[in-house]
């Protein structure tokens, strides 16, 4: 029997998008706050990030062809994101060993046990970094002490430099009211201060954004849903909105983590809540919580939700107009 070319009906679409190239663009966009973090904890950055990408693409490969049998599809680009997102929520300190261990349970749990790439629930890298914050409490919240805290030094409620605190647990430790005249407002937007390795640096994660909205890898809905929301909460709870926005990994977890393709809602509303609930979440989070930081558990949990929103929230059909 001869081969049949099969057609189906319009709408055909057209486009040069492909995984791949929309994985690359976002590992493009990820290397302003990959620079960043090496300048401030220097190489220690890279060989953290070197091995979690390691351990990421190892992983994948190995699962691929000894458990499902087919070709290893770690050409993607997809491990590499999430080795680098994984790293980037990670202090520049913690064992290597920790750091595999993250990957491992990234990939192979949060990833891979559920068939790949487009199947898996939650974001991975946030599986392997919680699972690492519940396993290893204190290495995951241990700080270079070389590296200052984003306070600024010379005012009565600033805390000692060498200590290695972070500006969310300085935040956390003065119940998150301390004066602008106490903040060192550069060290937040150039990224010298201590912290998680993609948390630093809030003009390259913004120059990150920026790259991502051109290339229409995401879109606008959910970084700006986070970040009002955040903003909103701060305010309502007598916390200063811009600081939140710039401390810790609400501006990393805003870009490259909250807008992960296949655990974030489809619909342009449903978006805009699965944001607004995310920033909600991490500002209850870090005022009435025990951890100073909350975006990870908050991004999880609406990962939770994305299926019960994608029931409500429905994108609109291929040729179906608006109400009239």
């Amino acid at each position: 029997m001869s081969n049949k070319l099969t057609v189906s009906v319009a709408p055909h679409i057209h486009t040069t998008n492909s995984v791949e190239r929309c994985m690359w663009n976002v590992v493009i966009a990820m290397i302003p706050a990959l620079i960043v973090s090496i300048y401030v904890f220097g190489l220690s950055a890279l060989w953290v990030v070197l091995i979690s990408v390691g351990a990421s693409l190892l992983t994948e490969w190995a699962i691929d062809k000894f458990m499902f049998k087919r070709t290893p599809s770690i050409t993607n680009g997809s491990a590499l994101i999430t080795g680098m997102l994984l790293a980037f929520n990670l202090p520049n300190i913690l064992p290597w060993w920790m750091v595999v261990i993250g990957a491992v349970i990234a990939i192979g749990v949060g990833k891979m046990s559920f068939g790949g790439l487009g199947c898996n629930i939650w974001n991975p890298a946030l599986v392997g970094r919680v699972f690492l914050l519940l396993s290893f409490p204190a290495a995951m919240t241990t700080w270079d002490s070389a590296v200052k805290s984003g306070v600024d030094a010379t005012t009565s409620a600033s805390i000692d430099a060498s200590s290695g605190a972070t500006m969310l647990a300085t935040l956390k430790s003065h119940g998150h009211q301390l004066d602008s005249s106490q903040i060192d407002w550069w060290s937040l937007g150039i990224g010298d201060m201590n912290g998680c390795l993609g948390e630093v640096g809030s003009i390259a994660i913004l120059i990150g954004l920026a790259y991502l909205l051109i290339t229409r890898v995401i879109t606008w809905h959910i970084p700006v849903a986070v970040i009002g929301a955040t903003a909103l909460s701060a305010w309502a709870f007598g916390c200063n909105p811009l600081l939140e926005i710039l401390s810790g990994g609400l501006l990393l977890g805003a870009v490259f983590m909250a807008t992960d393709y296949v655990t974030s809602p489809m619909s342009k509303k449903g978006q805009l809540i699965y944001g607004a609930m995310i920033g909600l979440i991490t500002m209850i989070i870090r005022c009435y919580g025990s951890y100073p930081e909350g975006v990870s558990f908050a991004i999880l949990l609406m990962n939770g939700f994305t299926p019960l929103i994608n029931k409500y929230f429905k994108p609109r059909r291929f040729g179906e107009g608006g109400k009239r």
